[in-house]
C-alpha cells in the first residue's frame, strides 16, 4: 500500500516483497494506490507535481506482476476515515492477511495509522504488518520527495539512480512555432498532462522513444527567453530524425543536464551554441 509516485527504487522492493511473499504463502498479492494522489486532498493548495501520471504509475507496477493492482479513490470522506475502519474495509474486500508498507508509512485520518498503529489494528482484524526498510543509495535516501529536489537542480542522472531508470516524461507533440526549423534545428513541441513534475529550465540530453525506437535528442526546457517567450516548453531537437511527429506520443528520458537557460544576443549565437549541444549529445549518447 502506497502512494508510488514514480515508483522509485524503494517502491520497486516493497512490492517485489509483497509478490515474493505472497507467492512463498500460497496467497494472492496486492498493490494499493490513490488516484487522485492524496496530496491533491490534503494540500489542496499546493501543487502536486507528479513524477508520474496514473497510466505510467500502472505501467510500472504491472511490471512486478502483483495478482491485483487496486486503484482506490482519495476523497475528502477517505480524509476524514480512521486508519481501522479504512483497513476494516480493505481486510474485508480481499480476505488481508498481510499488509506490506514503507518504514515511515502512515494513513487514515491525521496519519494516525502508522506502522505500530496498524500492528495493533491487524491482530483485531487477522493481518500481520510487514515493513521495508528504507533504502540509501549513496548517502541519499530513496524518496519521491527526494527525487523531486534532484529533479528541480537539474540533477537528473542522480534522480534517475533513485528510480532506477531515467526519469522520463511522455506526451503529444503538437505544433509550435515553428521558429526551430527555419534556424536549422526543428523540434518536437510537448504536450503534458497537468500537474506533471518539469526538472529545472536548462538544455538536457535525452533519449526520445518512438514506437520503441531510442533517439538521441537536444531537450529545452524553459521559456525560450531568446524569443521573449512567456510560458514554459518542452521541446526536443532529434538527432538523425525526419518525419511528422505531429499527434504522436512520445516519451523523453532524462540522461544528462547540458547547460541552463540562455537569453543569446541574437539567432547567429543561439544556433552556434545549439550547435555546441548537439556535439555534446552524440559524444555522450553516440
Amino acid at each position: 500500500m502506497g502512494k508510488f509516485d514514480g515508483l522509485h527504487l524503494g517502491h520497486q522492493q516493497l512490492i517485489k516483497t509483497t509478490v515474493e511473499r505472497a507467492r512463498t504463502l500460497d496467497f494472492c498479492s496486492a498493490v494499493l494506490t490513490w488516484e487522485p494522489h492524496p496530496n491533491t486532498v490534503l494540500r489542496p493548495d499546493q501543487p502536486v507535481r507528479l513524477l508520474t501520471t496514473l497510466d505510467e504509475k500502472i505501467a510500472l507496477i504491472e511490471q512486478y506482476a502483483p495478482d491485483l493492482l487496486i486503484i482506490a479513490p482519495f476523497t475528502e470522506e477517505t480524509r476524514r476515515t480512521s486508519a481501522e475502519i479504512y483497513m476494516g474495509t480493505i481486510a474485508e474486500a480481499v480476505q488481508l492477511r498481510e499488509l506490506w508498507v514503507g518504514e515511515g508509512f502512515a494513513m487514515g485520518r491525521g496519519r494516525s495509522g502508522d506502522v505500530a498503529s496498524l500492528m495493533q489494528i491487524g491482530a483485531n482484524l487477522g493481518f500481520a504488518v510487514g515493513t521495508v526498510r528504507q533504502l540509501v543509495i549513496e548517502g541519499t535516501p530513496v524518496s519521491a520527495s527526494r527525487v523531486r529536489e534532484l529533479l528541480d537542480q537539474g540533477e537528473v542522472g542522480i534522480a534517475g539512480q533513485l528510480l532506477g531508470r531515467p526519469f522520463a516524461l511522455q506526451g503529444t507533440v503538437i505544433k509550435g512555432d515553428q521558429r526551430g526549423r527555419t534556424i536549422g534545428f526543428p523540434t518536437a513541441n510537448l504536450q503534458l498532462a497537468e500537474g506533471r513534475l518539469l526538472p529545472a529550465d536548462g538544455v538536457y540530453a535525452c533519449h526520445v522513444i518512438i514506437e520503441q525506437m531510442r533517439w538521441p535528442a537536444v531537450t529545452n526546457i524553459g521559456l525560450r527567453p531568446t524569443f521573449d517567450g512567456v510560458r514554459r516548453t518542452v521541446e526536443s531537437h532529434l538527432l538523425a530524425w525526419s518525419g511528422d511527429l505531429y499527434g504522436q506520443t512520445i516519451r523523453l528520458e532524462f540522461l544528462h543536464y547540458l547547460r541552463g537557460e540562455q537569453k543569446f544576443s541574437g539567432i547567429e549565437a543561439l544556433v552556434s551554441q545549439i550547435a555546441q549541444d548537439v556535439a555534446r549529445t552524440r559524444a555522450l549518447l553516440g
